[in-house]
């Protein structure tokens, strides 16, 4: 068994409806995220290869676009502009080209933070 990951990195806006620190979530306010995306598996016999990187660099690119110096509460589908939200959209986004799709984290590094996604089906 193999893992192949990759990461990308974007910036983004939100503002957040949280029990602590309210009045400075709720403003619009930014962070510099970076994402790694991991597929699991074993290689193709032919190809020697997990995933095509040529086809998994598009994809994560068409993520980033889709994220980078953008408004995440106006982004469709994403919801709260969370770390856990973050996560699970880029999984979303990305489980029909990779079936073999096994973590999404998602970190802001300037704090320490990081959220993993392991997708709809695992169980502990």
């Amino acid at each position: 068994m193999f893992e192949l990951s990759k990461q990308f990195r974007f910036d983004a806006a939100h503002q957040l409806d949280c029990e602590v620190n309210t009045e400075r979530n709720r403003r619009i306010h930014g962070h510099s995220y970076r994402a790694e995306v991991t597929v699991r598996g074993l290689p193709d016999p032919k190809s020697g290869m997990i995933v095509d990187l040529g086809l998994f660099k598009q994809k994560l690119e068409e993520a980033r676009q889709a994220l980078d110096h953008h408004f995440l509460n106006d982004i469709p589908d994403l919801g709260p502009g969370t770390l856990e939200n973050l996560s699970k959209w880029i999984w979303l986004r990305l489980e029909p080209a990779f079936v073999n799709l096994a973590i999404v984290t998602v970190y802001r590094d300037s704090s320490g933070e990081r959220c993993s996604y392991f997708g709809p089906q695992f169980k502990p």
